[in-house]
């Protein structure tokens, strides 16, 4: 899968950054280019962006989770935005987009209590409204660990859509019991069928 692919650099060039490489290497110039792949994509002429923002002033921090609709002249939808989300830890974004739909995938703290575990949240965003069609959680089992990270791909030509991190704990129905996750939603784009978890 692309996506995998594309981890599989951020974390070459991650440690290529932490082996001394210049501000202005290709390699970090590289890494900012991967970055920014995750979480933007275009759909129906319309480009779209999944961002963290700290809410100003707020005690403990938070970041508002926004997706933002570019404005342009392929875009019949006009530009625009809408919060998803509030975490109170920083977030792990990523965002699909394809002729489906747009996907929307971000951890997020829930509250800023110490017990309060991470969890990931992924939505099916209306392209023209903004608004979220479908939203459900990547959660662990009874809230005992965290969800640490979510990234997105697509399979059977952008159909299904496929989550996949790290994370602390069981999550429910999975299969394998190990720390990374790949969470399957088969027809995501349209229908309410859960994920199907497999873990490595």
């Amino acid at each position: 899968m692309q996506r995998f692919k594309s981890a599989v650099w951020f974390c070459a060039a991650v440690s290529l950054a932490a082996c001394g490489a210049s501000e202005e290497s290709p390699e970090k110039e590289a890494l900012a280019q991967q970055e920014a792949a995750l979480t933007t994509g275009t759909t129906q002429g319309c480009t779209y962006t999944l961002s963290s923002v700290p809410v100003s002033g707020a005690m403990p921090p938070r970041w508002d989770i926004v997706v933002t609709r570019a404005a342009s002249g392929t875009c019949a939808h006009g530009a625009g935005s809408v919060t998803l989300g509030t975490s109170f830890n920083p977030p792990y974004l990523a965002l699909l987009a394809n002729s489906y739909g747009v996907a929307t995938a971000f951890s997020y703290k829930p509250t800023p209590s110490g017990s309060s575990h991470t969890r990931c949240q992924v939505d099916h965003v209306d392209p023209a409204t903004l608004g979220s069609v479908r939203s459900t959680d990547i959660t662990v089992m009874y809230g005992t660990a965290s969800v640490y990270s979510c990234n997105l791909d697509q399979t059977d030509g952008g159909a299904t859509l496929v989550a996949y991190g790290t994370k602390g704990g069981p999550l429910p129905g999975e299969v394998g019991n190990r720390p990374n996750y790949v969470a399957t939603y088969y027809n995501f784009f349209t229908s309410t069928t859960p994920a199907v978890y497999y873990t490595y």
